[in-house]
């Protein structure tokens, strides 16, 4: 019985870190993106 409840535990806390890590790995790709298009949209209008 206690063996099963470690092992949930440990599977909830993995499962979060994984969705945890996904999402913040999302975040940044949107923001490089997103900065890097401003970027691109400040040098068109600077010439």
């Amino acid at each position: 019985m206690d063996d099963n409840l470690v092992f949930s535990v440990l599977s909830i806390t993995a499962l979060s870190l994984l969705v945890v890590v996904t999402g913040g790995i999302g975040y940044l790709t949107l923001a490089e993106w997103r900065d890097r298009r401003r970027q691109e949209r400040d040098q068109r209008q600077e010439r």
